[in-house]
């Protein structure tokens, strides 16, 4: 299902100085000698028609118009008048605030649907509509991007969640696609916090025949430690840490965060290279506040959403999106934030690359 990965040649020339786009190859660079694929499926191309998608798109693309149909629906009735109206804007914002979009965000979009149909002389509400797809679009567009394996040895990817977000599950899945990919894995089970979680842990790394590193009742520092190190040395490819779960305010826990960033820094000091929030959907305004605090405790580089089906409050990408342009870089040299997957079920295919234009038309279809 991912082709994204590809493995190293020995080098032959000294690497260039920075990594650059491979004219035929989007969305991978050359590292040296190496070729090294985003995890990334063929996108949409600008100039395709939304409803013409690349045929190994469509089954994600109508599991994500279902999953979110319940948004959706909430916010196309507001476009079945005969004309564009300020009433249509009204019901516009409240059909918004209630799909969870945020203040700021609802803001920043009504402003640009209405600015566009007064200079395109729009009348009909069907062009409202079309325009908004486009402003939400524009405003998903930053989150968008792919994430890179291969330019380091091992890539360390932290992941980070509260209990109940489908953090475990969503390494699991993510570790499946790795592996199918090519690419060599190794597991850090340094959830020790919760029953059962490094258990979990272990059948994903033997349905996937993947290493795993894990200790009954160790202290998740030296887990995580002991995991790179052994990464290192085995020569894998990618490590995944697995965090216990935990709620912002339990002060202790995310300290224990902070604790394991640090000493996954002393194994290698270039990591971690990604260090990624797993959020639940459904959790509305709720999951915005979660990613505000990881990231102050964190610098988060990514995010996986998951539970999109059936909620009413898909619009928590364009708060999150908001609040990221506004945020902009993370302190001490970090990166924009980006959504790297979508979740709208359980199954392994139910795990998607984000693109914010096929989000943005499931949202609005």
């Amino acid at each position: 299902m991912f082709s994204f990965f590809k493995k190293k040649a020995p080098p032959v020339v000294a690497p260039p100085a920075v990594p650059f786009e491979s004219p035929s190859t989007p969305g991978s660079s050359l590292i040296g000698s190496a070729l090294v694929q985003a995890i990334e499926l063929p996108a949409l191309k600008p100039d395709s028609a939304p409803d013409t998608p690349p045929p190994e798109r469509k089954p994600w693309l109508a599991r994500l118009s279902e999953g979110l149909r319940k948004t959706s629906s909430g916010i196309a009735s507001v476009f079945t008048g005969p004309q564009i109206t300020e009433a249509l804007y009204e019901d516009l914002e409240t059909a918004l605030l209630m799909a969870d979009t945020g203040v700021a965000a609802t803001e920043v979009l009504l402003k640009q649907v209405r600015a566009k149909v007064a200079s395109s002389g729009a009348t009909h509400p069907v062009q409202a509509k079309n325009i908004l797809t486009q402003a939400l679009t524009d405003l998903l567009k930053p989150l968008e991007r792919p994430l890179v394996i291969g330019q380091h040895q091992p890539t360390v990817i932290m992941v980070a969640g509260v209990n109940g977000a489908g953090k475990t599950t969503s390494i699991g899945k993510l570790t499946k696609h790795l592996a199918n990919s090519g690419a060599t894995v190794l597991l850090a089970a340094a959830d020790t916090f919760r029953a059962a979680a490094r258990e979990q842990l272990a059948v994903w790394a033997d349905r996937n025949q993947v290493d795993i590193v894990s200790q009954e009742g160790g202290d998740p520092a030296a887990v995580s430690f002991d995991a790179v190190t052994a990464g290192k040395a085995r020569g894998k490819d990618v490590v995944l840490v697995d965090t216990a779960g935990r709620l912002p305010t339990q002060l202790h826990l995310m300290d224990e965060l902070k604790k394991i960033k640090r000493v996954v820094t002393k194994a290698e000091a270039t990591a971690p290279h990604e260090v990624l929030l797993v959020i639940d959907g459904n959790t509305g305004q709720n999951a915005l506040t979660q990613v505000k605090a990881f990231d102050q405790t964190l610098g988060l580089t990514g995010l996986i959403v998951t539970k999109l089906d059936g909620t009413a409050k898909g619009g928590v990408l364009a708060a999150i999106a908001q609040w990221a342009t506004e945020r902009g870089a993370a302190p001490a040299g970090g990166v924009p934030l980006a959504v790297y997957f979508i979740g709208v079920g359980e199954k392994l295919e139910d795990l998607e690359t984000f693109n914010a234009r096929e989000f943005a038309h499931a949202l609005l279809a």
